[in-house]
């Protein structure tokens, strides 16, 4: 699992077949070994700016979308409600 932080949502003219109709969303990890944005699978609803939880279990991405030939590796798990809590507890910079 990882925090980060939603930067926005990709939009393309073209993408694998498994992931039409699927929402997927740019996010940057906070505190990760790379600090490369992401994209990850949304079912959460989420929103530029929010804090969510994110997972690299590909296996579970793939069944998310039904298809086991899929691209997709990270998926948001969660939205952060009370953000002031997680990143008190987050390393100073």
């Amino acid at each position: 699992m990882v925090l980060g932080r939603v930067v926005g949502k990709a939009i393309s003219t073209h993408k694998h077949r498994s992931l039409r109709g699927t929402r997927l969303m740019v996010v940057e990890p906070i505190g990760a070994a790379s600090l490369d944005p992401v994209l990850a699978l949304d079912e959460m609803g989420t929103r530029a700016g929010d804090l969510v939880v994110m997972s690299n279990d590909g296996k579970f991405a793939r069944e998310m979308v039904h298809d086991e030939q899929s691209p997709a590796r990270w998926w948001v798990m969660a939205i952060v409600d009370d953000e002031d809590e997680v990143t008190a507890k987050l390393p100073k910079k």
